[in-house]
């Protein structure tokens, strides 16, 4: 349970990272691209990849697909959070899980019991309540924009990380450190071009910004596949545990810390999200 805890700690902190660098002037681009450098060093040391496995012609072209969408991905999760705020988009990323199990059910023909057919309608529900807001001005319209895009997106990555894991030639550790190094390659080459093209600025600060929001993203990961470790038998409770953390503690956050105001309507989005959330874990330890 305690990696668990750190898992949920590290990806809420990755949230709190991206609020702040607004405030403190941190270029995104420069950021995440340096995380994925000290991602690739934290690899080499935790997961010790396995290069003797690697071969022209077993590297996956999922493996590009995914080096090319994190890092846009991990630019849109900041400005979503810079627009949208940390509560909002927290529980964007988490319900991404619809389309997870909607490719479940459509791509990999997974069967879903009544748990699981009620929590998607709880989920797609929430999802309505948790983007509206009022007001129809410019900034509330881009706010709609980048949390779809965090949904869709995050949802995206975790289809591609499913077909990944059924990869068994290449050790799913490998395979993290495989795309780690294609996010980064891609990533630099288009920090070069904008410092080439666009005159931009490198900066030391953002170089350890990156390095912090590095340790933090591969943390999240690190310890939620040590968590999966230690409860091999009770899958569903990491789920669960790491869903709800995520959406409660960005949401407490948010709210307490950086006085970011949610609508009536939003509250019920995360009441229904934690609903949907519970219904589909339910779905795991009974058969309906």
């Amino acid at each position: 349970m305690v990696y668990l805890v750190f898992s949920v700690i590290c990806s809420v902190t990755v949230g709190v990272l991206f609020k702040l660098a607004r405030r403190y002037q941190i270029n995104l681009v420069q950021a995440i691209t340096w995380n994925y450098l000290f991602a690739i060093v934290l690899s080499l040391i935790c997961f010790k990849p396995d290069f003797s496995s690697l071969s022209a012609t077993n590297i996956s072209p999922i493996y590009l697909a995914l080096g090319i969408l994190m890092p846009c991905i991990f630019i849109i999760l900041g400005r979503s959070v810079r627009n949208a705020g940390l509560a909002r988009t927290d529980i964007a990323q988490r319900l991404s899980l619809f389309i997870s199990l909607s490719a479940a059910y459509f791509l990999f023909k997974e069967n879903f019991d009544r748990y699981k057919e009620v929590g998607i309608v709880f989920g797609f529900a929430a999802i309505i309540f948790t983007m509206y807001r009022k007001s129809d001005r410019v900034s509330s319209k881009r706010s709609w924009l980048y949390l779809l895009l965090v949904f869709i997106g995050f949802g995206a990555v975790d289809v591609m990380f499913k077909m990944v894991s059924q990869i068994t030639v290449i050790p799913y550790t490998t395979s993290l450190f495989i795309i780690y190094c294609i996010a980064f390659v891609l990533s630099i080459l288009y920090l070069l071009y904008l410092v080439w093209r666009k005159k931009t600025k490198l900066q030391l600060v953002n170089f350890f910004c990156g390095c912090i929001l590095g340790i933090f993203n591969f943390g999240n990961i690190l310890f939620y596949l040590r968590a999966h470790k230690e409860m091999a038998d009770n899958p569903s409770t990491v789920f669960a545990a790491m869903n709800m953390g995520v959406i409660i503690s960005g949401t407490l956050i948010g709210i307490f810390i950086f006085r970011e105001r949610l609508s009536r309507w939003n509250y019920i989005g995360l009441a229904l999200a934690l609903v949907s959330i519970i219904l589909i874990t339910l779905s795991k330890i009974y058969a309906v």
